[in-house]
């Protein structure tokens, strides 16, 4: 070691690193205090649950606890895959997923297109907010609406038709399995492609303006505008969120599902989600329904990376890793 060299410990890096975090706690108290709460919520309700995983390789009973039921392995795993019923709700989950995710990621893009090239601020404020005002609207009052509307007795759907002189029978599409995935991912586009509006059009409004006048002055049309600096503006944002949505393929909708469902139709829209409920709940079934629920997150979990890791080589800004 040289004369005039003074020598680091190991523990000083990580020590000055501690003396930041702790300076910028000091100052900024009131952020750190307003962001326990959300903190709490990830540790008491997503964190905290986790030790129920073991439940999938024990054989739990109610009414003791989960360290005394004793190993089983992977023998639910086993029973899981081996029943019919799991593997339909698997298939339909799939599909069902894959359907929203063609039919529903891309119409937020498009809605918000067409929204931004709304001239008047307020006509666009105006379907900006009729666009959202669906997402909160429960699940059980979209049935409503939908039941009010296709219903073969009293629907709207009737009446209309009325109007041009059919008096023939309506089919029940509520109940109808042909139609049953189909009002599925309506609904689920209706209800939401208004909220993810509001990320697409904050992303559209950080775009240099003077892009825009610069493709003016060279003769770029409003489609060119749209293609070559709008979409391109919004490239990093769309692949994040296409990646939490991969992320949510083996979600398919628990809420939306179990109000839509019924015994003619539960055959063609039966998830894992509403069968882990029926096994969990209904049956007590808690160690198959807990295998089922943990193979749904680690397929989830692998969708994500894989997502991430074909993004990060496609485009390194936009990968979220």
């Amino acid at each position: 070691m040289a004369k005039n060299e003074k020598w680091v410990s190991p523990a000083a890096p990580r020590s000055t690193s501690l003396a930041r975090l702790g300076a910028y706690m000091k100052r900024d108290w009131m952020l750190y205090l307003m962001f326990l709460p959300g903190l709490a919520y990830f540790l008491i309700f997503k964190y905290a649950p986790m030790y129920g995983i073991t439940i999938a390789f024990k054989d739990y009973k109610i009414g003791m606890s989960i360290g005394e039921a004793p190993w089983v392995g992977m023998k639910h795993f086993i029973d899981l895959f081996s029943r019919s019923a799991f593997r339909r709700a698997l298939f339909n989950n799939i599909i069902i997923s894959l359907l929203k995710l063609v039919a529903g990621f891309p119409f937020p893009i498009i809605l918000s297109l067409m929204i931004n090239e709304v001239r008047s601020s307020k006509a666009k404020k105006l379907v900006q907010t009729s666009v959202i005002l669906p997402n909160f609207v429960s699940w059980v009052v979209v049935y409503g609406l939908f039941y009010a509307i296709l219903s073969p007795s009293s629907g709207v759907l009737k009446d209309i038709l009325g109007l041009f002189g059919y008096e023939g029978s309506i089919p029940n599409l509520l109940a109808s399995q042909s139609a049953a995935r189909t009002i599925i991912v309506l609904s689920h586009v209706w209800k939401g492609a208004g909220i993810g509006t509001i990320v697409y059009l904050a992303a559209i409004m950080g775009i240099d303006q003077e892009l825009y006048e610069a493709a003016a002055v060279d003769g770029a049309g409003r489609w060119r505008q749209m293609w070559h600096i709008t979409l391109s503006g919004i490239r990093s944002t769309i692949v994040v969120l296409l990646i939490f949505r991969l992320g949510e393929m083996m979600y398919a909708g628990f809420d939306q599902v179990f109000v839509f469902s019924n015994d003619a139709i539960v055959s063609k829209i039966d998830i894992i989600d509403t069968y882990v409920y029926r096994l969990g709940l209904e049956e007590r079934k808690y160690g198959i329904s807990t295998a089922a629920g943990l193979f749904q997150s680690v397929i989830g979990l692998c969708l994500v990376l894989i997502t991430n890791w074909i993004a990060k080589k496609v485009d390194p800004d936009s990968s979220i890793m």
